[in-house]
């Protein structure tokens, strides 16, 4: 695991981006850290997107049992404003810093939460599947993999975007 040093920003990726190659196309410099924990948050699947979609979010708990896995990335300054713009950091989302664990230490970083939030949206199929791709692609526990898989998805009915995030997934088993 590469270490970030202090003015090196530290995102926590808990959604698509985990996908490493998603968040290269979206921040070029990210480097991975590796697979993280974020104890006494739940992930959410509540967070509405522009396209009328629901995409993940964490909601802290409180709660022992509740925990999130994810991915650690640092970033290169100028690429985490890139990424903020693409998250729509003010836009549906905010951001705050979150204590996580990795490799059994705690560290600090960065993590979007959704601040436009609908209990009856659902996930494209496709952002879901990201979202399990990536989770596979760290390795993170089969346990939690199975509860990604089961959420409820819809269908995407612009074949055009499906298309085109299918393609990731594609490129990504290749």
């Amino acid at each position: 695991m590469n270490s970030p040093t202090s003015k090196t920003p530290t995102v926590f990726a808990y959604g698509s981006n985990m996908l490493t190659a998603r968040m290269i196309a979206r921040a070029p410099s990210a480097c991975l850290l590796g697979p993280a924990i974020l104890e006494r948050f739940s992930l959410r699947w509540n967070k509405r997107s522009k396209d009328g979609s629901a995409k993940c979010s964490i909601e802290e708990t409180g709660h022992r049992e509740d925990v999130v896995w994810g991915v650690l990335y640092a970033l290169a300054r100028e690429d985490k404003g890139k990424l903020d713009d693409f998250e729509g950091l003010g836009r549906g989302y905010g951001e705050r810093v979150v204590a996580v664990i990795a490799h059994g230490r705690p560290l600090r970083a960065s993590a979007y939460y959704a601040t436009s939030v609908d209990v009856n949206v659902r996930p494209y199929d496709w952002y879901r599947d990201l979202v399990v791709a990536g989770a596979r692609e760290h390795g993170l526990p089969p346990a939690y993999i199975r509860l990604l898989e089961a959420v409820p998805a819809i269908e995407d009915l612009d074949e055009r975007r499906a298309v085109r995030e299918r393609e990731m997934l594609r490129a990504h088993r290749t």
